[in-house]
């Protein structure tokens, strides 16, 4: 079973910058459509953006114009490169397939944004 792990996160001003990475271990990875999700305190898991294997991205509407996904499959890895922060970011992002179902989770990777 693909297992990810993520990293990246940490704590920032509003306005500013990150790069979240998601390391996976399937050797499918490339047949994968995959996706960002993040969990702010108190509040279910919700699901960021998406990437079809085909490179077609999606995004949730409150993160569009400042969120970019990304993927280098021979490097099995899934990028997250998030600009103009806002603390309504703040959670912890987890990577996996899409949609998830079954799937294990990561740790995640913990995004602050707070001045």
């Amino acid at each position: 079973q693909v297992r990810f792990v993520e990293s990246g996160g940490e704590a920032v001003q509003p306005g500013g910058s990150l790069r979240l990475s998601c390391v996976g271990s399937a050797p499918n990875f490339s047949d994968l459509p995959l996706a960002w999700y993040r969990q702010a305190p108190g509040k279910e898991r919700e699901w960021v953006a998406g990437i079809l294997n085909t490179g077609n991205t999606v995004y949730k509407d409150a993160v569009k114009g400042r969120f970019t996904i990304s993927r280098d499959d021979a490097k099995t890895t899934m990028y997250l490169q998030m600009n103009s922060l806002e603390v309504d970011d703040t959670g912890v992002y987890y990577c996996n397939v899409a949609p998830p179902g079954a799937a294990v989770w990561g740790q995640g990777t913990q995004v602050t944004v707070s001045s």
